[in-house]
């Protein structure tokens, strides 16, 4: 297939990974002394979210990144895959699709209690073709025991997908699902921490012989001798699992898919779609991708690459973080006495919250359909001196205009979990002046001009109650952006 032909399948994919890569030579530092046996897995970096981002506001910049290279696309269907989802009773998917600024009927959904997630949803978005394009996110942010083996192996971000009818960059050939009951891991309603099995077993009972078959049942029905793979993708705990699984079934060593495990780390139920992101940048036309996902149970999914050039980017390199304390803070396993400052009440009064709806969401203010003037928030009248017009306002957001700063303060005496805070006025190309605060970023960064983006952030937290108010922040651009 090349790229004037149209037809049905993976039309694009994206990763998101946070800016905070810790070191984790650091973390192994703090535990030295009780846990000497961790030196091994002290190689490289895992990504850790910053203190206002949790699995809804990082499947919203996937969801954002994987949408800027559909142009005009529309998503019919927005499904949100994870087993860290911030709220048990609330749509985290809607919170999503109104981020994103999904049409009003759309179909939201949370998907959830397994790895395989967004696996199993992607499988059936591709056997069974609907009416509209889907759009699949799937993110994690895991927060596991300190001086465990998985607070060194775990990472933090997301990943997306979009399946419908258009140009795909790949299209399915065959798929197997498989559940069986095997309890490698398991996380009781209301923890933070998986309780896990031992490798070793893991990977002689679980994925030598549930996705070894998985695979070769769908290699089976699909026809397709495994040396034929060209790409093979399965998160698995180590890389030695990937090989042993690779070898039994016959695909080429050379096919194995990098996890990235050495910069980002294991993604969980992000990692299918975050490997299948790298497998179809990689791939040719012609080529075949076998993705496959373990989880109580297996899914096997094989695609074929088609000519099609992938739309966007991979993440960069992230900056690299020292502070394991901040990691700690950042997690809520550790409680700092922030002083007087920090004791407020952050009671939302949903009411308003529902009457701001749109400003909140979509960062929505008004264009004026007699000049043209854009302002934050749109009022009855026109902001413009030589317009002022009356009831003129049409919605206009600003999530993704690009702008500057215009002027900043960095205070160290008000309370934010991430000292400085950092804020300022920032002005909007085409109009449109607001004062916000700046994520992601330090003092030496910030000047005035400095080119911003818009990103969806935890504006702040009701520990009272367990809420949480979401906003727009704005960072710094930078040339991974």
């Amino acid at each position: 297939m090349h790229a004037t032909d149209a037809g049905f399948g993976l039309l694009a994919t994206s990763r998101y990974v946070p800016l905070l890569r810790l070191e984790r030579a650091e973390i192994f530092a703090a535990h030295r002394w009780m846990a000497p046996g961790l030196k091994g897995l002290a190689r490289g970096r895992r990504a850790i979210a910053n203190w206002d981002e949790d699995a809804v506001t990082m499947a919203v910049e996937a969801a954002r990144d994987v949408l800027r290279g559909l142009p005009g696309v529309a998503p019919s269907s927005i499904s949100l895959a994870s087993t860290t989802l911030p709220f048990a009773d609330r749509l985290n998917g809607g919170i999503v699709a109104a981020a994103i600024g999904a049409p009003a009927d759309a179909v939201a959904r949370d998907v959830a209690s397994s790895l395989r997630a967004a696996s199993t949803e992607l499988l059936r978005a591709l056997r069974e073709p609907q009416a509209g394009i889907e759009l699949l996110v799937a993110s994690e942010r895991r927060v596991p025991r300190p001086a465990s083996a998985q607070e060194l192996v775990l990472g933090h971000g997301a990943a997306a997908a979009v399946v419908g009818t258009g140009n795909p960059i790949a299209t399915h050939v065959a798929s197997v699902s498989v559940q069986a009951d095997f309890v490698d891991r398991f996380r009781e309603t209301g923890a933070d921490a998986d309780y896990g099995w031992e490798e070793r077993w893991v990977r002689d009972e679980g994925y030598s012989k549930i996705a070894v078959d998985a695979i070769a049942r769908c290699l089976k029905q699909a026809g397709v001798e495994p040396a034929a793979v060209t790409r093979f993708a399965m998160p698995a705990p180590t890389g030695k699992t990937n090989e042993v699984v690779a070898r039994r079934v016959g695909i080429a060593a050379t096919a194995l898919v990098s996890t990235e495990s050495e910069n980002v780390g294991d993604l969980g139920s992000a990692q299918p779609l975050a490997m299948l992101d790298v497998a179809v940048r990689e791939a040719k036309e012609g080529d075949l991708i076998l993705l496959a996902a373990f989880g109580n149970g297996c899914d096997a999914i094989l695609l074929r690459r088609t000519g099609v050039p992938c739309p966007g980017g991979k993440p960069g390199a992230g900056r690299a973080e020292t502070a394991y304390m901040k990691y700690l803070s950042f997690t809520g396993q550790i409680a700092l006495d922030w002083g007087m400052r920090a004791e407020m009440d952050n009671k939302t009064a949903l009411s308003a919250a529902w009457r701001d709806h749109a400003r909140i969401a979509r960062f929505e203010g008004g264009r004026c359909s007699k000049c043209g003037t854009v302002q934050f928030p749109s009022l009855r009248f026109c902001v413009n001196p030589d317009c002022r017009a009356e009831d003129s306002q049409e919605p206009a957001s600003l999530a993704d205009a690009p702008a500057r700063v215009l002027s900043f303060t960095c205070d160290y005496l008000g309370y934010t979990p991430h000292p400085p805070f950092l804020f300022g006025h920032v002005d909007f190309e085409g109009g449109g002046r607001v004062l916000m605060e700046f994520a992601d970023s330090t003092p030496d960064e910030i000047a005035v001009g400095t080119p911003l983006r818009m990103v969806y952030r935890v504006k702040d937290y009701d520990s009272k109650r367990g809420f949480r108010r979401y906003f727009w922040k704005a960072t710094p651009v930078r040339k991974e952006d």
